[in-house]
This record gives structure tokens, C-alpha cells and sequence, in this order.
């Protein structure tokens, strides 16, 4: 069969996924063998592939699939997030596209619209994902919004609410005026902002005197209830008892004093606004003030906002003060920098907000999830998370839990009457009715008088069940699937999500398993680009993931992505780095295409270059094996390819395919040619879970395989004992022919004529056994020992050893004494300053050992390098 002569990735791609996939090769279910597994962070069902997707599904493929290859049921379940925020907007847009608006709807007839836009651009990510080449089992795909999903996350909610950890409650919120809905805490993003700090004049009740404050807000002055000061600020003594009047609302308002007051910030007196500020609530609430909000939802003013109702704060706050400047209130300005928290979703500046809300207590629920990552029942890696981690859980606040949406999993509890306590929690309906009846000592109420809950749950309210509802664990907790595959292996992530993903994950596996939901935890690093900054779509730097795929192929961007990417660090990536992979793929393909060409001949035997350079290259594979198996079990996935890359670039194809390759036109013996298949199959087998397209092409174009006989379920090679000291005789070898090479390069002496060598071997450090290998590399005539190099030869030095080529014919005598001179003078020069370092006794005393160590070395080679020149130019006198 002829293979072409350059890889195609775009045919290969597409011809092994569908292969794989007829296969039934990515399915799973419950057997006898040592399970595996990793449930995937599902992406936004409105996402399409980002940098950050490649990154850490490109590393889940790689566990999975050398999981696989090492002989256990690999699974990994594939899914999708409802999103309910990000949902919601892209089909508000479209829905104005169309000339609707959501409030002209029903929200059955919305959410019609919604499930039409999700099956429509639902699984594109998916599908992108299995262009990169993603093993996940699809007939297990999940989508948080599917019956068995929503059914469990329904019965979480009505479990926690009889447990009494749910409750809803009237609190100050992260309100997103643009989604009309609250955010959590860790979905709100602070941000550097430049502003104004405005002074304002408050007079004081039937006095001439005047007071003034200082605020970032002054629309905001609309909704003050009061004005506080420190009760140990000398200068506001004699406001005690008094009252102010408040800036254009013209409203009596008290002055208190509290602790609460920095004196140092502004003029020392702060203005009370508890309806729209955390800190202001606290003190309404301690001091009983009026709680006047002056916002829509929106963020427009309402009826409290006067004249300024219907306008946008950010106008009324430029308009208010061109009024408070006419009325002699605005006392001046100042350019002040303070951080503005803004919706992780919409990017909208977030306005605290009062507002009945359902909230989770999590005290309880983290007792369990923080134990378990403290005494590393669950790892992070890498393990500085730690310290993040258990600050966030310290100081874990309850978890607002409703969203002012519609689509999303509706919260389950049914009004019955007017008050906001007047409600039950249930399944359904049904169920509710006969709850209210007996709250309500009613035997007559009907259904039609309860009315649901509005609000929808957070999405993470679904996500935090995922690794146990992907296996139906909730409703149905003893099934097969939730048995066998609960809790998975490893979770790959990224540490933004640490706390309200990840931490939430544990403590609902400790509360409805009482088991980990998984062994460990995986953060990735973020995708910057080669100026560090964060790959974006509004920053313009962040390329498509498809289109490279397109130019580099798959396993080219793969293998780009994973070579500079150590757990949780970030990833300067650069696209020249999937040209490196891609070069890689093409490496290894003409190296195929070069074994492929050789033909071989069972009546040549194996000869002594061929065999020890077989026995080299096990050693060295075997050597590698153990390399890259520990680096799999430290999660330095980088480090295990690279040393992958090494064998296959460096040894493989520099190095072993050199020392056996036949003269042009001549054949191989059939002992070394199976050999040198084996190992390439070996190859395949190391690199296959980073690069699994090419390597399945090449392990069938090898040999003929038979029917099921692919690389994907192939074992992973097994090691055997290691031969060091032939490891360390080659490591010898390769300086002894590298600096040959070098010598020819610099003197220009062609290839095809044959050189001597001469080797003073005083420590027995050289080994003959590699000897016709260094000849045949080298194009040697001799090789032979000696104490006294015959006149006009060349040399250098390895270790304590000092080899020579005898070169006096072909070099000009007067010039060579001249370099030879020059380089004496610089190597006596440079000992000089490395002796000098080592006699000062604080160095040597102080001085980290290796460092010492390092120019006791440096001393070492430059005396014997010094004797080489010296030699030198006493061959050449």
C-alpha cells in the first residue's frame, strides 16, 4: 500500500472518530473491571468553543484515554448546563429581533421559544468537542434541564427545605439591573473604576449651620434615611439629637452616631441609604430607620426617584448634581478610584437590593466538604488551592438560591395566601394542595388557589448535583450506575469555579452519598496570550479553536496546548506552539514512511551495531515509561508528554533510527526491522492519549491488523527491569559523537572521508560496545587507545576522558596554533575566576552545595580542557 507522503489530518480526523464511534469504543457500562471515570464541567448550552474548553478537555481526553489503555472501564459522561441567565438573554435578544418583548408573553409561551432556541444551537459545542477528538461516552450525554435532572434537583430543594436549611428571607442582594435578576456573591467580578467623590451640604434642621458628606452616589441621597458619625469624633459633638434636611427631597432625616463610621474617609460624616447599600442596612436595621428604595428593576428611578423617576442612574447621577450645584449643595469634587462589582454574566454594574429571596444555609453543608479537602481525602492539584479553599469555606455565607428568570428549574413551593410566609413546599401540585390544606386546616382549598413561586433556582443549584444525578444517584440511590461509577476518578476545572462549583460538589456528595464526589481535583491555569493577557473575545486575542484545528489538525493543537500547560499555573500560549505539534506529527509520520520503506531479509543476521542498539533503545523506553508513569501520577501532564516528545524526536528518530538504518538500497535483518516496529508501536501507545488521530493511522499502517485490533484499546506497554549502566555508556557515546560532529562542522571536513580516532581513557570510562555505532555514525576508519595522540591532532574532552582526531592534513598549522592560543588564554582566564570563587570561605560556607558543587565542576572541566589545548599545540609544533 502506498502511504502518502505527507499527513492528512483533515481525512484521517473524521475517519477514526467515526470509527471509533461504530466501535461503541467511548461507551461504558458497569463490569468487573476497575472503573474510571470523569464527569465533564458541562459548558453553557449557549457556548461554543473557547481556548479554556481546549485546554481542559484536551486534558480530560489524555486521562481518559490512557485510563482506558491501562485496562480499566473508562467513562467519561458528557453534558450541558441550562445557563439559565446567559440562556435567557440570547432569547430576550432574539425574541426583540422579532419585534417581541418577554413581558408581552406568557411564560409558557416563552419558555417555548426557549426550548425551540436550545435544540437548535443546544449542542454545538458538543459536537466541536468531537472534532478535537473527545472520548466521551455521547449516549450518556446529559443536559441539566432533562426530566430525570430537573426531578432530582426539585427533590434536593424539597429535602433541604424539611431539614429546615431552606429559607426564604427579605435581604439585601447582588442585583443585575440588565438579566432583572439576583447574582451570588462569586458571580459578582470587582473592577478597578475611576470616579468621583462628591461633597454635599445637608443643613441642619432649623439651624444656618450645615454639615457635609462625602459619597461616590449622589443619586443615591433620594433614598437616605439618616446621616451617622463616630461618637468620638470631637467635631460632630454638638450635632447630638439633631436632624438634617436632605438635599432637594427635602426630607427631615435624624443624625446618629455609630461606630460603624470611618472618621479618616470623606469629611468624617456618612450618609445612611439602607435600601441600597450592605452596610447601610445594618445600621436601618439598628437603628430602626425608613428602608426607601428608589430603583426599578432596571435601575431607573421609580416614584421615590421624583423628578428623576424613569431615568437611568447613570444619567440622574450627572443630572442630580448639575441641580445639587444650582442649589449651592455641591461643596466640590474629587477624582476617586474605588473597585465596582459588575455581573460575571452580563457585565452590568451590580446594585444592592432588597428583595425577598430563598437562601440555603451552608454551615452545616460545609463541615464535611472542608474536612475532606484539609486531610486530603480529596487532593487539589496543585496543592496551593488549599489556603483558598479553606478561607472561602471559614467564612462560607448562605446561598441565595432563586433567580428572577423563567427559564430554569421553577422553585417548588405554592402561595396559598397573601403573606410571603404563606407557603408550602412540594414535588408537584398535587402534592402541595394537600400540604396547604393541612397547614390551612382548609379541606376546601383547590388548586386553582395556590399560585407557584415565580423565581427559577440557580443554575449551580443543578451543577452541584452533577457528578451524582449524571448516574440518577438522587432519585434512585442504589442503582447499578451510581454503585459502580460514583465516586469518579478526577475533576478537571478551572480555580475561578473552586468555591461555587467544586466546594458545592463536595458538600452534595457528603449530604446525599456521604461518599466524595471524586479523588481529585485538576485546576487548569487560564489561556493568556503572549502579552499576558486573559484570551477574550471584546480583547480580540483569543483565536478561533476550530479554525486552528483546521490548519494545524487536532493533535497539532493538542499537543500545542499541552506543552507549556503545569496545573494551575497559566498558559502563555502562542500559536506557534500548534506548529510545533505540528511538526511533531510530521516527524513521526516520515519516520513511519522510512521504516515502511525498508525490506528486510531473513538470511542477514543481526549484527553487533543493530543489537546493542536494540538494546539501548528498550532500555531507554523502559527508562522513560517509569519517567512519564510518575509524572501521570503528580498530574504533570506536560512533563509526561514532553518526555514522550523527547523519546520519540530525540532517541527515536535522531538517535536509534540512525544507529540501524541500511545502506542505501541494502536490507535490514528481520530481527531488528520487528524490533523497530515493536517499539514504534510502543511509540504510538505513549503518545496516543495527546495525539490520537495520527497515532491510530500509523499503528495500522505498521502492520495489517486484524478486526478490533486498534490502538485505542491497545495496552499500554509494560516496563522491564532497566540496563542504567548502558543507559550511562550511550549518554557517553552521544557526547563522544556529537563532538566529532562538531569538529567536522567546524573544520569542514565532508562526511564521506573517514576519520581516525584516538581515545586516552585513564578512569575506564569509555565502553567498546558501542563502537561500531560511534564508526558508523561517524564514518570512523579507526578507533583506538592511546596516552600519546598522534602530531596534529584535534580533541576534546568527556568527563575525565580525552579523545583526539589526528587532522594534520587536512588543516592550515599557523592558523590553528592561533585559535588553539586564543582559547587557551580565555579557558586560564575563566579558572582563574571560578578558583577565586571557590577560595572565598563565605562562598564556599554559604553557597547552596549543588551551587559549590557546580564550580568545583566548572574548575574540573576547564583544567582538563586546558591540557587537551596543550596537547594540542604540541602536536602542531
Amino acid at each position: 500500500m502506498e502511504i502518502s507522503s505527507k499527513y492528512n489530518p483533515a481525512t484521517t480526523e473524521d475517519k477514526w472518530y467515526a470509527h471509533w464511534m461504530e466501535k461503541g469504543y467511548f461507551h461504558s457500562e458497569p463490569d468487573e473491571r476497575e472503573p474510571y471515570v470523569i464527569v465533564i464541567p458541562p459548558p453553557n448550552v449557549t457556548g461554543v468553543l473557547h481556548m479554556g474548553h481546549m485546554l481542559n478537555n484536551t486534558i480530560q481526553d489524555v486521562l481518559i484515554r490512557r485510563a482506558r489503555m491501562k485496562g480499566k472501564n473508562a467513562l467519561w459522561v458528557p453534558g450541558t448546563d441550562h445557563a439559565s441567565i446567559a440562556t435567557e438573554a440570547k432569547v430576550v435578544n432574539k425574541l426583540k429581533e422579532q419585534g417581541i418583548q418577554k413581558n408581552e408573553l406568557s411564560r409558557e409561551a416563552f419558555l417555548e421559544h426557549a426550548w425551540e432556541w436550545t435544540h437548535k444551537h443546544g449542542g454545538i459545542i458538543l459536537e466541536q468537542l468531537k472534532k478535537l477528538g473527545a472520548s466521551c461516552d455521547w449516549k450518556r450525554t446529559k443536559f441539566t434541564m432533562d426530566d430525570d435532572m430537573s426531578e432530582s434537583v426539585l427533590q434536593v430543594f424539597v429535602d433541604l427545605y424539611n431539614k429546615g436549611l431552606i429559607y426564604r428571607g427579605y435581604r439585601m442582594v447582588n442585583w443585575d439591573p440588565e438579566a432583572k435578576t439576583t447574582v451570588s456573591d462569586e458571580e459578582v467580578i470587582y473592577k478597578e473604576s475611576q470616579g468621583k467623590l462628591y461633597y454635599l451640604r445637608y443643613q441642619i434642621e432649623g439651624e444656618e449651620d450645615s454639615i457635609t458628606i462625602a459619597t461616590t452616589r449622589p443619586e443615591t441621597i433620594l433614598g437616605d434615611t439618616a446621616v451617622c458619625y463616630h461618637p468620638e469624633d470631637e467635631r460632630f459633638q454638638h450635632l447630638k439629637g439633631k436632624r438634617v434636611i436632605v438635599p432637594i427631597a427635602n426630607r427631615s432625616i435624624p443624625l446618629i452616631a455609630d461606630e460603624y463610621v470611618d472618621r479618616e474617609f470623606g469629611t468624617g460624616c456618612l450618609k445612611i441609604t439602607p435600601a441600597h447599600d450592605p452596610n447601610d442596612k445594618m445600621l436601618g436595621d439598628k437603628y430602626q430607620l425608613e428602608f426607601i428604595d428608589i430603583f426599578n428593576e432596571d435601575a431607573t428611578l421609580n416614584e421615590h426617584g421624583l423628578h428623576y423617576k424613569g431615568m437611568d442612574r447613570f444619567a440622574c447621577r450627572k443630572a442630580i448634581v448639575k441641580e445639587l450645584d444650582s442649589l449651592g449643595n455641591l461643596v466640590k469634587t474629587e477624582d476617586y478610584q474605588n473597585k465596582v462589582g459588575t455581573s460575571e454574566r452580563t457585565g452590568s454594574v451590580i446594585e444592592p437590593r432588597l428583595s425577598y429571596q430563598w437562601f440555603l444555609a451552608m454551615e452545616k453543608l460545609a463541615e464535611p466538604a472542608l474536612k475532606a479537602v484539609m486531610e486530603d481525602a480529596i487532593q487539589l492539584v496543585p496543592e496551593k488551592f488549599k489556603n483558598t479553599y479553606r478561607h472561602w469555606m471559614e467564612n462560607v455565607r448562605d446561598w441565595n438560591i432563586s433567580r428572577q428568570l423563567w427559564w430554569g428549574h421553577r422553585i417548588p413551593a405554592w402561595y396559598y395566601g397573601e403573606g410571603m410566609q404563606d407557603f408550602v413546599v412540594a414535588m408537584n401540585d398535587t402534592d402541595a394542595l394537600e400540604s396547604a390544606r393541612k397547614k390551612t386546616g382548609n379541606p376546601n382549598l383547590q388548586i386553582s388557589e395556590l399560585r407557584q413561586e415565580d423565581d427559577v433556582l440557580d443554575t449551580w443549584f443543578s451543577s452541584w448535583l452533577w457528578p451524582i444525578s449524571v448516574f440518577d444517584g438522587i432519585r434512585n440511590p442504589d442503582n447499578p450506575d451510581i454503585k459502580y461509577y460514583y465516586p469518579s476518578n478526577d475533576l478537571v476545572t478551572a480555580p475561578e469555579i473552586l468555591f461555587f462549583w467544586v466546594a458545592r460538589m463536595i458538600m452534595a456528595g457528603y449530604e446525599w452519598q456521604n461518599e466524595k464526589p471524586f479523588e481529585t481535583v485538576y485546576l487548569t491555569g487560564i489561556v493568556r496570550d503572549k502579552l499576558g493577557r486573559k484570551m477574550s473575545k471584546s480583547l480580540g486575542n483569543s483565536p478561533d479553536p476550530i479554525e486552528l484545528m483546521n490548519t494545524y489538525g487536532a493533535d497539532g493543537v493538542r499537543v500545542g496546548m499541552l506543552l507549556t500547560s503545569p496545573a494551575g499555573n497559566d498558559l502563555p500560549f502562542d500559536e506557534a506552539l500548534c506548529e510545533q505539534g505540528r511538526n511533531f506529527n510530521n516527524k513521526i509520520w516520515n519516520a513511519m514512511r522510512l521504516v515502511k520503506g525498508w525490506q528486510s531479509d531473513s538470511h542477514i543476521p543481526q549484527d553487533a551495531t543493530s543489537k546493542v542498539a536494540v538494546d539501548w533503545f528498550k532500555a531507554r523506553l523502559n527508562q522513560t515509561l517509569i519517567q512519564i508513569e510518575d509524572h501521570f501520577n503528580k498530574y504533570r501532564l506536560s512533563d509526561a508528554l514532553m518526555a514522550a516528545y523527547k523519546l520519540s524526536w530525540d532517541d527515536f528518530c535522531s538517535w536509534y533510527l540512525e544507529m540501524v538504518k541500511p545502506q542505501q538500497g541494502q536490507a535490514i535483518d528481520e530481527q531488528t526491522l520487528e524490533a523497530t516496529i515493536g517499539f514504534f508501536e510502543d511509540l504510538m501507545k505513549l503518545l496516543h492519549p495527546f495525539m490520537p488521530f495520527i497515532t491510530e493511522e500509523i499503528w495500522h499502517l505498521l502492520r495489517e491488523r486484524k478486526e478490533g485490533d486498534d490502538l485505542i484499546i491497545a495496552s499500554m506497554p509494560d516496563t522491564t527491569t532497566i540496563d542504567e549502566k548502558l543507559l550511562a555508556d550511550f549518554d557517553f557515546t552521544a557526547e563522544l559523537i556529537n563532538g566529532i560532529r562538531k569538529l567536522r562542522a567546524t573544520k569542514n571536513i565532508p562526511f564521506r572521508d573517514a576519520l581516525e580516532v584516538q581515545i586516552a581513557d585513564k578512569n575506564q570510562e569509555y565502553n567498546s560496545r558501542f563502537e561500531s555505532i560511534i564508526a558508523k555514525l561517524c564514518n570512523l576508519s579507526k578507533i583506538s587507545m592511546t596516552d600519546s595522540p598522534t602530531a596534529g591532532s584535534f580533541g576534546f574532552v568527556i568527563k575525565s576522558t580525552e579523545v583526539f582526531v589526528p587532522l594534520s592534513d587536512a588543516i592550515d598549522p599557523e592558523e590553528e596554533r592561533k585559535k588553539l592560543k586564543e582559547e587557551l588564554n580565555y579557558t586560564r582566564g575563566f579558572l582563574v575566576s571560578v578558583e577565586k570563587k571557590l577560595q572565598n570561605e563565605r562562598f564556599v560556607s554559604g553557597a547552596p552545595e549543588q551551587v559549590v558543587n557546580r564550580e568545583r565542576q566548572k574548575k574540573a572541566d576547564a583544567e582538563a580542557r586546558i591540557k587537551v589545548i596543550e596537547q594540542q599545540l604540541k602536536t602542531l609544533s
